[in-house]
């Protein structure tokens, strides 16, 4: 590849800190039990997962993650950055190094949540003809199961707020790993890792024809330390939502001579889009951008209701009514990396509600904003993706509840991160890569805190004041930029290596029409 020395200096340095970032979170894994990843017993006969306990100390297991995390993020924003100048590289080799790093992090065991952990015990639950929706872990153990005593304190006392598809990947993983804890979580990590490969195959082959869109994508998704750490390396289920959603958004298209899709496309998917919604509630809003995508045909929209309808009322009428009870508590529920904690801490607002101290008008200006903006990024967000045109409206509304709702986690971003790689270069990949790049070094470590005074304040600080700035500020970028509809980005650069034809102007963009953004034209 000819390139400009700056040009060429940026890929080599997103090849080396990606590189670098990997190889960091492969030695966390390796190296077991620590405060970024949980402790649990071997699988029995040498099954997976596999490793070695180095016993690493909490500061140098948690510094090391802190620090891959961090050179993760530069290697990305690096490599996107060389792709907007014009540097191309093969995507084969690519292609070929994600999926040895996802079959890596697959056979490691789970790193940087408990989560795991508590699926696994929610799909025993099911093996042992009981509901996750009905029973918590702690009444498991009054029952006398044994793996439910091994549940991490966050979650003995909650019910599953996950969808009947989400309890149906739990059950099947719990019926292939037997009494195992550590086996149960290596096939829930092997159904989400197969999901994650799906996404890295059907954004190469939606994005083949375009060089620059194609490499970009797999930057965001396929190469991104900080998701294969937070979806891969974690088996979080929010990998399994997001396969199914973005296959379904995918599936929509319409083709450059203007043929919209048939009612049969239309019905499949609209079951693709409740396969993602009945996995995790949130991915409902993809439903709402496809309709708004067909709404000018009710033969369409019918046609996809009817596909979302019918396997939401199947998995929930075989899961209960309890299923759709516990929905309620994911909107009752806040993180303690809120970005709304910048109003409250400083100025002492935090009211009586709450076991934290929580005011009671969180909610509420949550609730406000999530809807306000939604509308605002909704009719301002360009549609730079006209074949797929529920990407856009997706991007929009995930943008707002992933920006404004008080409970997140860095691995739900995953809803903007898919979308945004279907989507050119804009202002919003340097917001959405600083937010997630703070709030995965905030959750590295397993759900601990650690017993050190020194080194808890450092957490504190982190989570209560810097990630919480972070999200407050990238918020704020959000709504100035839907405004002012200043979204940044232009045309990628034609390939370094490839000399302009003498009768073409210098200036000229090989970036197909269909991709190419407009100024600042807000969907219709």
């Amino acid at each position: 590849m000819r390139a400009s020395g700056g040009t060429r200096g940026l890929v080599w340095t997103a090849a080396a800190c990606i590189t670098v970032s990997l190889l960091v979170m492969f030695f966390i894994s390796v190296a077991g039990p620590s405060i970024a990843i949980p402790t649990m017993a071997h699988a029995p006969d040498g099954a997976p997962p596999w490793w070695i306990s180095l016993g690493l100390g909490p500061p140098k297991s948690l510094f090391l993650s802190w620090g891959a995390a961090a050179v993760g993020a530069v290697g990305v924003g690096a490599g996107l950055l060389a792709v907007s100048r014009g540097a191309r590289v093969p995507v084969r080799p690519l292609l070929a190094v994600s999926f040895i790093v996802i079959a890596i992090f697959t056979f490691l065991p789970a790193a940087g949540t408990t989560d795991t952990q508590s699926y696994a015990i929610d799909g025993n639950m099911i093996v042992l003809h009981h509901s996750p929706y009905v029973f918590t872990p702690a009444t498991m153990v009054t029952l006398g199961d044994k793996l439910a005593v091994g549940s991490p304190p966050t979650w003995a006392h909650q019910l599953s707020d996950y969808g009947p598809i989400a309890s149906a990947e739990e059950w099947l993983s719990a019926e292939l790993g037997g009494t195992s804890m550590a086996l149960i979580t290596f096939w829930l990590k092997l159904f989400v890792a197969l999901a994650f490969g799906a996404v890295v195959l059907l954004l190469d082959r939606l994005l083949r024809g375009n060089p620059a869109m194609r490499l970009r994508a797999h930057l965001l998704w396929s190469l991104n330390p900080l998701l294969l750490w937070e979806i891969v390396a974690s088996g979080h289920i929010d990998g399994l939502a997001v396969a199914f959603g973005i296959a379904g958004l995918a599936l929509l298209r319409f083709t450059p001579d203007g043929a919209k899709p048939t009612l049969a496309r239309c019905a499949a998917v609209g079951t693709l889009l409740a396969a993602a919604a009945c996995t995790k509630s949130p991915f409902v809003l993809f439903l709402a951008a496809a309709l708004w995508a067909v709404r000018r045909s009710p033969a369409r929209i019918a046609c996809l209701l009817g596909g979302w309808l019918w396997l939401t009322v199947v998995s929930y009428a075989i899961a209960g009514w309890p299923a759709v009870k516990v929905l309620s508590q994911r909107g009752q529920q806040i993180t303690w990396d809120n970005l709304y904690q910048v109003i409250y801490r400083p100025f002492g607002l935090a009211g009586p509600l709450g076991a934290d101290n929580i005011p009671g008008w969180v909610f509420p200006l949550a609730l406000v904003l999530f809807l306000g903006v939604a509308a605002l990024a909704f009719f301002r967000l360009p549609d730079r993706v006209p074949g797929l045109p529920a990407v856009s409206p997706a991007l929009a509304l995930s943008l707002a509840w992933i920006f404004f709702w008080p409970f997140q986690r860095p691995w739900y971003d995953v809803m903007i991160i898919a979308l945004l790689a279907l989507y050119p270069s804009s202002g919003l990949d340097v917001v959405v890569l600083v937010r997630l790049g703070f709030a995965a070094i905030t959750y590295m470590e397993a759900g601990h805190v650690s017993r050190t005074a020194w080194f808890q304040q450092i957490q504190f600080v982190d989570g209560e004041w810097i990630t919480s700035t972070v999200r407050f500020l990238t918020a704020a970028a959000l709504i100035w930029m839907c405004v002012t509809g200043r979204w940044g980005g232009r045309p990628d650069l034609p390939p370094a290596d490839a000399p302009a034809p003498a009768d073409a102007p210098a200036a000229a963009s090989v970036t197909p029409p269909a991709v190419t953004p407009p100024a600042v034209t807000p969907r219709p």
